[in-house]
């Protein structure tokens, strides 16, 4: 009798105790203390590159703040933001990769880069102004015109997720 009230006991107590904690993770990354940062401002970032697809900076733009809309709890205002994002497109370069025996380009890759100025108001050592670029290969028997727009949707939430990791989420 008195071994089984101890372990009814015991259990009784665990059971109680794991209800009582929780443990809250969040997998998005982000490190913002919400209690002193609640708003961020993302500038439009214009075209300065030698080849410009006009397309480019709408729907980076977009990326970019869908970014830090989804995975944040942030207020975006349009400009004074707590966290402050601007920046340019500096980069629309399509260059040949892989050549085969005929010496022609069997591969392209275009490649995106942009330059981006974080300012954290509140935290002023976690400001950066870096430059970031990715890109993406398509075949070279393929018209760029022909896969441009799906590349560009690739490779701008690419930038917005390295741009986004490198502002907001401190490891």
């Amino acid at each position: 009798m008195r071994k089984c009230f101890k372990y009814f006991f015991t259990t009784a107590v665990s059971i109680i105790m794991l209800c009582g904690c929780t443990i809250s993770y969040k997998f998005n990354g982000a490190s913002i203390d919400y209690n002193t940062t609640k708003t961020i401002s993302i500038a439009d970032f214009p075209i300065r590159a030698a080849l410009v697809y006009p397309p480019l900076s709408q729907a980076f733009n977009e990326a970019l703040q869908d970014i830090y809309i989804r995975q944040t709890r942030l207020s975006m205002v349009r400009t004074n933001g707590d966290l402050q994002v601007e920046g340019e497109i500096t980069g629309y370069d399509i260059t040949p990769q892989a050549v085969k025996s005929d010496a022609y380009a069997s591969q392209t890759r275009l490649t995106i880069r942009v330059r981006v100025k974080y300012t954290d108001t509140k935290n002023p050592q976690f400001s950066i102004d870096e430059t970031f670029s990715a890109y993406r290969d398509f075949d070279s028997s393929r018209l760029l015109t022909d896969v441009q727009d799906e590349l560009i949707d690739e490779i701008t939430q690419e930038l917005a997720e390295l741009i986004f990791n490198a502002t907001v989420a401190n490891w």
